[in-house]
């Protein structure tokens, strides 16, 4: 049995009507062991994404944030997922809506199918493969929609790029390295949002001169990555997943639309 990406979104609609339950409640914020916040939302978001992952394919590992943070970090080989049930956790305990709820299936140190789910703004990104992905509106809860719209990054804009860059995290080192760039706006956006705005050909340019980890990245990268898009180490490599080493982490990275790579 081998997970589909309609499987992926799915569970991750799922995940987005819990979520969405929780949001429109009085619920409290938790403080884990590195200062971060964590909710009803994420916990609960997670169980369910384990055990849908393990009924369409019971013998793949996975690895996610709130399991990750107890110490529960399963050992796996080149096939492996990562989840993050709650990408944004502030933006959610802020209500401005930019929280999503990621799923990636990673292959050989790549993100080769994800699935970026927003369900305060109802927009699902889904890659299906290495160079096929879409987006659909739809409502957490609501059956995998048959209507999806292909999604392509777009040509880079004669009249300057758009970035974009994190709501809770922008630097002065994002800032510096912007500045190399021909960019005519800058957006804000949160979680994961910021890749699949460049897969979706809303915008060009995403650096992330933060710490972020596997489980926040790995989904949108498989978007972005999937509609032309490519994310890059500051060095010019790939960014890859399942770096045990680093405690998957990740380092500093760029997203690229149809920019070259300063």
């Amino acid at each position: 049995m081998t997970i589909t990406a309609d499987q992926l979104a799915r569970i991750a609609l799922d995940a987005g009507a819990l979520i969405m339950a929780i949001y429109e409640s009085d619920f409290d914020v938790e403080r884990k062991g590195d200062a971060s916040p964590v909710t009803e939302a994420d916990q609960r978001a997670e169980v369910l994404i384990l055990k849908g992952l393990a009924e369409a394919e019971p013998d793949l590992p996975v690895i996610a944030e709130e399991s990750f943070s107890e110490g529960k970090v399963p050992e796996h080989g080149a096939r492996f997922a990562l989840v993050d049930p709650l990408d944004g956790t502030k933006e959610f305990v802020n209500k401005n809506g930019e929280f999503t709820v990621n799923i990636a299936i990673i292959e050989h140190g790549r993100p080769v199918m994800g699935v970026v789910y927003a369900p305060a703004k109802d927009r699902l990104f889904v890659a299906e493969s290495h160079n096929s992905a879409w987006q659909a509106k739809v409502a957490p809860g609501q059956p995998v929609p048959d209507t999806r719209t292909p999604i392509k990054i777009r040509s880079a804009p004669p009249a300057g790029l758009t970035a974009v860059a994190s709501k809770s995290h922008r630097s002065a080192e994002t800032n510096d390295w912007l500045a190399k760039f021909d960019v005519a706006e800058t957006v804000g956006a949160g979680s994961s949002l910021k890749f699949c705005l460049i897969a979706a050909g809303e915008a060009d340019l995403y650096p992330r001169m933060g710490r972020t980890m596997e489980w926040d990245t790995a989904a949108g990268h498989a978007v972005v990555e999937a509609a032309g898009g490519r994310v890059l180490t500051e060095d010019g490599a790939p960014l890859l997943y399942g770096k045990t080493e680093r405690g998957y982490d990740n380092p500093h990275f760029i997203v690229y639309g149809d920019v070259t790579p300063a």
